[in-house]
């Protein structure tokens, strides 16, 4: 059974910085895309970065020049850099991992971690 477990959510100050992480287990393929999301409280969730094997990465215009998405070079992990981080980054960030085996497309989500920015 795929998990993904993500970490590194916190409380800080605005300006500061945090790094997440995203942890997967159980897969028996290296997944084409990893990608981050967020929802605040009464929005929606929405796409922050995705990280997608040959292709630039892409972000969402709110959080351009200030986060930055990497991915292991062979484990099916993937990590969220955010820096000048915002009162309005203030989120649950999730993990979504997705691909094709077998000719069948899967899709997983993590938990999600607290991201919370104190203005």
């Amino acid at each position: 059974q795929v998990q993904l477990v993500e970490s590194g959510g916190s409380l800080v100050q605005a300006g500061g910085s945090l790094r997440l992480s995203c942890v997967s287990s159980g897969s028996r393929f290296r997944f084409n895309t990893m990608a981050w999301y967020r929802q605040a409280p009464g929005k929606q969730r929405e796409l922050v970065a995705t990280a997608t094997g040959g292709a630039p990465e892409n972000y969402a215009d709110s959080v351009k020049g200030r986060f930055t998405i990497s991915r292991h070079s062979t484990a099916n992990s993937v990590y969220l850099q955010m820096n000048s981080l915002k009162a309005e980054d203030t989120a649950v960030y999730y993990c979504n991992a997705r691909g094709t085996y077998s000719r069948h497309d899967y899709s997983y989500w993590g938990q999600g971690t607290q991201v919370t920015v104190s203005s």
